[in-house]
C-alpha cells in the first residue's frame, strides 16, 4: 500500500473528509479523527480502532498492525506500515476506525 491508497480507501467511505492534525494528514467523519497518516513517520499510518479490535489486527499481522505506545494505543490507536499492508486487512481497519467515528456521541 502506498499513501495514496491509504487516501483513496479512507476517503471512500460515506462523509470522510481529510483535514490535518498536529502537521499530520487526518480523515474525519462527523468531526471526529478516524485515521491520520505519516505518523509516526511517512512510512506509516494511524486508524483508530475499537481496542478488542485493535488486538485482532496486531494477532493477524503483527508486522503491520502495532499497538502505538503509551495510552493513545491502549484506547484503540493502531500504526499500520504501509508498504507490508494487504488492502483487504487496511480496508477491514479503516472500515471499523469509521464506523466507530461516525456514531453519534452519547451525552
Amino acid at each position: 500500500m502506498t499513501v495514496e491508497d491509504f487516501r483513496r480507501i479512507a476517503l471512500s467511505f460515506p462523509d470522510a473528509v481529510e483535514s490535518a492534525h498536529m502537521n499530520h494528514p487526518d480523515f474525519r467523519v462527523n468531526g471526529r479523527i478516524f485515521a491520520t497518516m505519516q505518523y509516526p513517520d511517512e512510512a506509516w499510518a494511524m486508524v483508530k480502532l475499537p481496542p478488542e479490535e485493535q488486538e485482532n489486527f496486531a494477532a493477524l499481522d503483527p508486522a503491520v498492525f502495532v499497538p502505538v505506545k503509551g495510552a493513545w494505543g491502549r484506547q484503540g490507536c493502531t500504526n499500520v506500515l504501509l508498504k507490508k499492508a494487504k488492502e483487504e486487512a487496511l480496508r477491514g481497519a479503516l472500515t471499523l476506525a469509521w464506523q466507530k467515528a461516525s456514531q453519534k456521541k452519547r451525552r
